[in-house]
């Protein structure tokens, strides 16, 4: 009797086990096909938490956003990151994404330009949006660097309006000063600002250039590398 009960355990054991591994199998493989879909460039992947620097206040607030990412779904709050180029607001719309991922939900990034490249030879470019509306979270990226065309607002106008009614959050990262959005003048372009703001919590992002430091960092790197200084000492 004991062996048989032994014999019961050891096979609950063994079926936990492959329960488990396939369920992890799964996991991993629809996050990889999820992440897949929601990046255009294979680096953005590396966009995330364990990468940043957390003591950053803006980057707090965004690891805040996913821990409570079911509040935040549930109240359709999504985030505006703004401030000067190169201050890293698409990397951290980018940790948010990633964050999101590894818990399966559903997010795409990307940014208008693409957006109306995709969309321009649709015959139905209302299946497209309504794609655009169906994920769990939507991040459009540098939004005012697009083209300022009557048929381009009307598509950024017709993408952020059916995302606002899906009652899904959007995340926005703009290099616009908040008070230009703010005090927007033209009526297309004030229609569709008047939406982001009504949705997403205004967000600045400040403090150095990091592209500027990247580029430093690389240009004094390549200079111990090919010992420039030297080299110009005996140009001259």
């Amino acid at each position: 009797m004991k062996k048989h009960s032994r014999q019961c355990a050891c096979d609950r054991k063994t079926y936990e086990e492959e329960q488990k591994y396939f369920k992890d199998k799964e996991h991993r493989e629809l996050v990889s096909r999820n992440t897949s879909i929601c990046f255009d460039e294979s680096r953005m992947e590396e966009w995330t938490f364990e990468n940043a620097d957390m003591s950053d206040a803006v980057m707090h607030r965004a690891k805040n956003y996913v821990d409570n990412w079911e509040e935040m779904k549930r109240n359709h709050i999504g985030c505006l990151f703004w401030g000067a180029v190169g201050t890293g607001k698409s990397f951290i719309a980018g940790c948010i994404a990633n964050e999101l991922l590894k818990q399966e939900v559903t997010v795409k990034m990307t940014n208008f330009n693409t957006i109306i490249d995709d969309i321009f030879p649709l015959a139905d470019k209302t299946e497209y949006i309504n794609a655009l509306a169906s994920y769990q979270l939507l991040i459009i990226d540098d939004l005012g660097v697009e083209r300022n065309s009557e048929y381009a607002l009307g598509i950024i106008f017709s993408v952020i309006d059916r995302r606002i009614r899906s009652g899904r959050p959007l995340i926005i990262t703009t290099n616009l000063p908040l008070k230009e959005i703010k005090s927007e003048t033209m009526l297309d372009k004030r229609r569709i600002y008047d939406r982001i703001l009504g949705m997403c919590t205004p967000m600045y992002v400040g403090g150095t250039s990091k592209r500027e430091v990247i580029a430093s960092m690389k240009m004094e790197k390549a200079k111990t590398l090919l010992n420039t200084d030297r080299g110009e000492e005996e140009c001259e």
